[in-house]
């Protein structure tokens, strides 16, 4: 009997995994364009925009093949760095890839967008990034500001498409207020936005949202075999990290509920820990009554287990501490709300801790990156009035119903 049992236990897992995953992974737009013969880029002087991310199917980077390929001249890295290895804010000076020879250009350094100089003697830019579908995430910005300078100086901009780890159908959170608009926020679209990278590019350049109104002469490569449903699990495909506290594509889901945290200072998120973004800790945190508090709320698809932990490395008012607090476990992806566990830690926080107060206590600077990240100074304010979550999530709906009308003319999937 007990053999049986774990037959049909090992069964029902393989059954599990053969549903997740399909047999024939999804393609990226790197894959698709190396399909097609690179059609588009032959005959061209072209620069990549790209990162550790940029890779086939196969895990071949697309510096590697389109060096080989095509006429590659220049490459040019976001935050994080060309080949990822540079921690986060911190500037990136201009240098030549060893691997190939190429000149490096920073697009997060002295400059955010390409100069003149730069695009010298190039054709067309490639953009080959993986984001994680959330507004503050700063490659969007990066490639906002490029398809701003291709329609400057009269260069091409190909985008190569890649999978939403959120999913294509999920659009939750406050919309872009442009007196916040930065480098964290620079489009009027909601904090989650439910779309591809290639989608994106389409609608701000369609909408006008470049610098002037300008538009670029935009060619978006997309997937093959991409549905707008899908998890990362279930594409096939090996997630890279595209930012060292982004190993896994779930934590994409944490960053949005715990990585305002970050901003403030006041409290850990996991940064620092095995668990970046899933924990909540600060060395005055009751672990039990939090999780207690949290669970209270009955949010769908999550919970919230008391624990304890000490980060690696420094984490909050440049002291390691050990902390106690809360591990977020998702229970249903499918059924959670991120911006409602978002909004519902924040406010547990200042209600059950108001001698802590977590916006009070941020150092310097702090609140008004809060502010920024959020894209409107309005849900902090809601929050330390003590507005209930329904109510800032039914304001959240009515203030992204136009966008979620608008972005229906630019997808491009099922």
């Amino acid at each position: 009997m007990m053999i049986l049992s774990r037959l049909i236990i090992a069964l029902c897992v393989v059954s599990l995994f053969s549903i997740a995953v399909p047999s024939q992974p999804v393609k990226p737009g790197i894959d698709v364009l190396r399909d097609r013969g690179f059609d588009i880029l032959r005959g061209k002087r072209v620069g990549l925009i790209t990162n550790p991310t940029g890779v086939s199917a196969d895990l071949e980077q697309t510096i590697d093949i389109l060096h080989r390929s095509v006429n590659l001249v220049a490459l040019f890295g976001p935050e994080h760095g060309v080949r990822g290895d540079v921690e986060a804010g911190r500037y990136i000076e201009n240098y030549t890839d060893p691997r190939t020879g190429l000149p490096v250009y920073s697009l997060y350094g002295r400059t955010r967008k390409p100069t003149r100089e730069m695009l010298r003697g190039i054709d067309v830019l490639v953009y080959d990034i993986q984001d994680i579908g959330v507004r503050s995430y700063t490659y969007i910005s990066t490639m906002g500001y490029a398809m701003e300078a291709a329609a400057e100086y009269g260069v091409e901009f190909v985008v190569l498409d890649r999978p939403n780890p959120l999913t294509g159908v999920r659009v939750e959170g406050p919309m872009l207020d442009l007196a916040y608009k930065s480098f964290v926020g620079m489009y009027p679209i909601p904090y989650v936005y439910g779309m591809t990278v290639g989608e994106l590019a389409r609608m701000i350049n369609e909408e006008r949202w470049l610098n002037g109104g300008a538009r670029c002469n935009l060619t978006v490569v997309p997937m093959e075999g991409w549905k707008r449903a899908m998890w990362w699990d279930e594409t096939g495909l090996q997630w890279i990290p595209p930012s060292p506290n982004i190993p896994r594509s779930e934590t994409a889901m944490f960053y949005v509920m715990t990585g305002l945290l970050g901003e403030l200072g006041t409290v850990n998120q996991g940064v620092g820990f095995t668990l970046p973004f899933e924990l909540v800790g600060a060395p005055w945190i009751d672990a039990a009554a939090l999780a207690d508090a949290l669970n209270r709320r009955s949010l769908a698809g999550v919970y919230f287990r008391p624990t304890h932990y000490k980060p690696f490395y420094v984490a909050l008012n440049n002291h390691t501490y050990r902390y106690s607090g809360v591990q977020i476990h998702i229970v249903d992806r499918n059924r959670i709300s991120l911006s409602a566990v978002m909004l519902t830690v924040l406010d547990v926080l200042y209600r059950t801790y108001p001698d802590r107060n977590i916006y009070e206590r941020a150092r310097t600077g702090k609140v008004e990156m809060f502010d920024k990240v959020l894209g409107s100074n309005r849900v902090r304010h809601m929050l330390v009035s003590y507005s209930r979550v329904e109510e800032i999530l039914r304001w959240f709906d009515r203030e992204s119903a136009e966008f979620k009308r608008a972005r229906l003319r630019y997808v491009m999937y099922d």
